[in-house]
């Protein structure tokens, strides 16, 4: 039922704007440009690395090892922060494909994937190149 009421709202709002002519049929477009987002492989690989990159931490771990691979207790000195939130972080840059950790003697070792960053410079620049609406400053 909320979602129904939600909806219903949305299209009311829709219906005040200026130049939408049918206020419902403007909303179904609106949610297959959702659709078609989410089934996009280039803009999920986006959503995934941006992620990654959305926290100042995960940004000065991956500054850090831009440097030299680092070991988990260099990386818990550096953002002087407890064990389980920088492994949280970590956690969080695996995922995104960035880094991949290994075992050296008894810690984990972290570096920089560099194919992974390659990639996302890639596909971030097709996105710019193809933004039509940009504002004039």
């Amino acid at each position: 039922m909320e979602l129904l009421t939600r909806k219903k709202k949305i299209i009311q709002t829709l219906s005040n704007c200026d130049n939408i002519a049918d206020a419902k049929k403007h909303y179904e477009s609106l949610q297959q440009y959702t659709k078609q987002f989410a089934e996009n492989p280039n803009k999920q690989f986006l959503c995934t690395v941006l992620d990654g990159l959305g926290n100042k931490d995960r940004i000065l771990i991956l500054d850090s090892l831009a440097e030299t691979d680092r070991c988990v207790c260099e990386i818990e000195a550096i953002l002087n922060k407890a064990q389980s939130t920088v492994s949280h972080h970590l956690r969080i840059l695996e995922e995104s494909g960035l880094i991949r950790g290994w075992k050296k003697g008894k810690f984990t070792h972290y570096s920089l994937i560099k194919p992974r960053f390659q990639e996302f410079l890639k596909e971030i620049n097709q996105w710019v190149e193809k933004v039509r609406n940009w504002s004039p400053s």
